[in-house]
């Protein structure tokens, strides 16, 4: 069964973006990896909400190109490019039918609300987050109104000099839920 990853930077006080969306403090990509192509190669499939998308479409051609891409909306009239697939069936069937099929694991992008949504349903299966030392205030959570717990175990990390740190959780295999 493919896994469902959550590859994600956050601030200290659990923010994934600015108030209006905004990633410019995040630092900068070209100095460091942070083992993203390593996580990249590994996944075939993004899954993002349609607040993320529009976020991604700001960075120019469409980055995931090279990606089955998934866009959730509960509106059916959303516009996405074409080598973009709108989804609008229920997030958790969609992606437990897509964890089944063939492929690569899938990366759950974002946003916030598809986060806690896959989250609460155990979907799941790691989560790679990027602890950026900077604390926000106000601003996109990454778990937003959540209300399962989930025990995780650490079973890497990493620290860089500018002061990220990442963290390689995956689920207890002991957990009772």
């Amino acid at each position: 069964m493919r896994k469902l990853i959550l590859y994600i930077a956050t601030s200290l006080d659990g923010k994934i973006a600015r108030k209006d969306g905004a990633i410019d403090w995040l630092p900068d990509p070209s100095s460091e990896d942070y083992g993203y192509q390593e996580f990249y190669d590994s996944i075939d499939t993004v899954i993002m909400g349609y607040k993320t998308y529009e976020v991604c479409l700001g960075f120019g051609d469409w980055y995931y190109k090279d990606k089955t891409s998934y866009v959730l909306s509960k509106n059916p009239d959303r516009e996405v490019l074409p080598v973009v697939q709108l989804v609008n069936q229920d997030p958790v069937a969609f992606v437990r039918d897509l964890k089944t099929s063939e492929g690569k694991d899938i990366w759950v992008v974002g946003g916030g609300e598809v986060i806690t949504l896959l989250h609460d349903a155990g979907l799941i299966d790691e989560y790679i987050l990027a602890y950026i030392p900077i604390v926000l205030g106000e601003g996109v959570e990454l778990f937003p109104a959540v209300t399962r717990q989930e025990n995780l175990e650490l079973a890497q990390h990493a620290i860089y000099e500018n002061g990220v740190v990442m963290l390689y959780l995956i689920k207890n295999n002991n957990e009772v839920s």
